[in-house]
C-alpha cells in the first residue's frame, strides 16, 4: 500500500489519498490512449451494435459482420459488456471479444476471418454478364480438367 503523497505548493500542503492518486492515474491513461467506449448495446430494429464513446460519439456494427456474433440471439447480444477500460467488448453468453480501436479501424475481426468473409462473398456475385459467360462455358464442355501433371 502507498503512503499518502504530499506536495507542497506555496505555503499550502496538499495531500492525496490512495484512490484519488489512482484515479488520477487512470483519467491521464485514458487521456492518452485516445476514444474508449462507455457503453455498448444491441439494437434489434438493425440488428447493429452500438458502441458510445468517451467524446460522445458513437459507432453502429451489423452483426454479422463481426466475427464471433453472427448466430447469436437478441439475449445473448444484448448481454454485453464493456472491458479492458473501454478497450475490449465481451459477450459472456457466447465468448466473443471485439478490440474497440480496431472496430473504429474497420478491422471486424481477425485477419484470417475477415480474408474468408471475402472470399465466400465474391462466388457469390450474380450478374447477367457472369451468368452469360456461365452458359457459354457450359455450351462448351464447361471448365477444362486440370491436367495430372499439374
Amino acid at each position: 500500500m502507498r503512503e499518502k503523497v504530499s506536495a507542497k505548493r506555496g505555503d499550502a500542503s496538499m495531500e492525496i489519498s490512495d484512490l484519488e492518486f489512482d484515479m488520477a492515474n487512470m483519467s491521464g491513461m485514458k487521456s492518452q490512449m485516445g476514444p474508449y467506449a462507455t457503453s455498448a448495446r444491441y439494437d434489434a430494429e438493425h440488428d447493429a451494435i452500438v458502441v458510445v464513446l468517451n467524446n460522445g460519439s458513437f459507432l453502429g456494427f451489423p452483426v454479422e459482420k463481426l466475427q464471433g456474433l453472427q448466430g447469436a440471439n437478441a439475449s445473448q447480444l444484448n448481454n454485453v459488456l464493456v472491458e479492458a477500460k473501454g478497450l475490449g467488448l465481451h459477450w459472456p453468453d457466447i465468448d466473443a471479444d471485439l478490440y474497440v480501436p480496431a472496430l473504429m479501424d474497420g478491422v471486424l475481426g481477425s485477419r484470417k476471418w475477415m480474408a474468408a468473409q471475402l472470399g465466400s462473398t465474391g462466388g457469390k456475385a450474380k450478374s447477367g454478364a457472369k451468368a452469360s459467360s456461365s452458359r457459354l462455358n457450359g455450351l462448351k464442355g464447361g471448365r477444362p480438367k486440370k491436367s495430372a501433371a499439374a
